[in-house]
């Protein structure tokens, strides 16, 4: 329920910026994955009385994520993004784990197929995490002394 608010209050933000917004990108550095699906979605709202399946179409159709739609793995894309959208599950997008997991293998089988500033944020997350290994070395009191056989 709250989903559907947000949803509104993104159309509303979005809306009078939507040409501008849709302009500047081919001039300026590539909008993040996450503001290209807001810019979809307030496009597909339309009226807020129309269902579920008429608005992921018509956020499909939108020109700002076009480039996402062509190439190698467009139909995964396509299919992943509508689920998401006609989703109803509590946790958005729970119910879409095969269309999501097609779509990340397709990335990985076409490296390519997205630009790097699309997929640059779970890059980011995972260089910020570096694994180290502790060695942790227990306090000398809590050693127990060894004690030497003759």
């Amino acid at each position: 329920m709250g989903q559907a608010q947000s949803v509104t209050v993104v159309e509303d933000q979005s809306s009078p910026q939507t040409p501008s917004t849709t302009s500047g990108t081919d001039n300026s550095a590539q909008p993040s994955l996450d503001s290209l699906i807001a810019e979809a979605v307030a496009y597909g709202v339309e009226d807020e009385n129309q269902s579920l399946e008429v608005t992921a179409q018509k956020a499909l159709e939108c020109p700002c994520i076009a480039h996402l739609r062509s190439g190698p793995c467009g139909t995964q894309f396509s299919e992943a993004f509508v689920c998401f959208l006609k989703s109803t599950a509590e946790e958005k997008g729970t119910d879409c784990v095969h269309p999501f997991v097609a779509l990340q293998n397709c990335i990985k089988a076409n490296p390519d197929a997205f630009s790097k500033d699309i997929l640059e944020d779970d890059e980011v997350e995972k260089e910020e995490k570096p694994s180290q290994e502790y060695h942790i070395k227990p306090p000398l009191w809590s050693v127990e002394p060894k004690t030497r056989n003759r």
